[in-house]
């Protein structure tokens, strides 16, 4: 799936802001018939599957609001997946990182960490 505009920078910085925190990133918009993955990250020995929300200034919603039980469902089952594909064997977790775009066009991101588990 291509993304533009928006979504495209807000993942763009959301890699570059976990590189600074020493994350590795493994793999980017991984799909497979279950869903999407934005980010595949390792922090240390612990996989790191990772949704990017961006919103605009205004929005009726804070960007994490939007990872929904369903949208949660269906990463686990790609995770899951993904496990299976590459084998891995250690401790994974799911984070979400939550971008807004000011009012003068930064992007300010907080990085929420283990927000639900499988």
């Amino acid at each position: 799936m291509k993304i533009y505009g928006l979504g495209l920078k807000g993942e763009q910085a959301a890699k570059r802001f976990l590189k600074k925190k020493g994350y590795k990133i493994l793999d980017a918009n991984y799909q497979c018939r279950f869903g999407e993955l934005d980010l595949i990250a390792k922090d240390k020995e612990c996989l790191v599957f990772c949704e990017v929300k961006t919103r605009s200034l205004g929005a009726l919603a804070e960007p994490q609001e939007s990872v929904t039980p369903a949208k949660q469902r269906k990463m686990i089952k790609t995770a899951l997946f993904y496990l299976q594909q590459t084998q891995f064997d250690g401790p994974s977790r799911f984070d979400v990182i939550a971008i807004k775009k000011d009012e003068k066009g930064a992007l300010q991101i907080e990085h929420l960490e283990n927000v639900f588990t499988c």
